[in-house]
């Protein structure tokens, strides 16, 4: 038996793969990431991702490209303005945000920026946490990551993934073309991270 197959059955867990998802790989894809944000997702992402079928080199690859740029690069789980440009949600009936200060308490949180009342009530009973109550949880970058694969899920995102079109993930992520060269130099280089 080899060393990493003693570590394993001594541990329980399985030695990376070249399609396992580690904060080394994470941080090679965004350099400057934050070690603590890339530790938090390599953690609980390759279970995750066998749970939600992202589990070949495109889909991986794909979903890390949105989650880089949604993220800055791995160097934040919420959503950049303050109070004074989150504002902005404030009475937005598409997203639930139908109490005074909804915008704010439901601004964009983790690695898909989960914005709105009604998605982090929807996505909290997915998880079984409760993230309309406590709406911070959705920047843990355990709970984050969970989120995401579940929005992935449910958009049935894999399927745009596994043709290889960018525009079409990034299309189911955001809305739009958001980014979409970002998005796209960073598929380019997972690929040469993953595979």
């Amino acid at each position: 038996m080899s060393f990493r197959g003693v570590v394993s059955s001594i541990f329980g867990a399985s030695p990376p793969t070249g399609l396992s998802v580690t904060s080394e790989r994470l941080l090679r894809l965004a350099p400057g990431g934050s070690p603590a944000i890339a530790n938090g997702i390599a953690r609980r992402f390759d279970g995750l991702a066998r749970e939600h079928d992202v589990d070949t080199r495109l889909r991986i690859c794909h979903f890390l490209a949105q989650a880089a740029h949604e993220t800055d690069g791995f160097r934040t789980l919420e959503e950049y303005g303050g109070a004074s440009y989150f504002v902005r949600y404030e009475g937005r009936q598409d997203l639930g945000n139908n109490q005074a200060g909804d915008g704010v308490r439901y601004h964009g949180r983790g690695i898909f920026q989960l914005t709105g009342r009604a998605n982090y009530r929807r996505f909290g009973k997915i998880l079984g946490i409760d993230l309309e109550a406590e709406p911070e949880r959705a920047k843990e970058p355990g709970t984050s990551l969970a989120v995401a694969f579940a929005y992935w899920s449910e958009r049935a995102i894999n399927t745009a993934a596994d043709v290889d079109d960018v525009a079409a993930v990034t299309r189911l992520i955001n809305g739009g073309r958001n980014g979409l060269a970002e998005r796209a130099r960073y598929l380019e280089k997972a690929k040469g991270i993953w595979g």
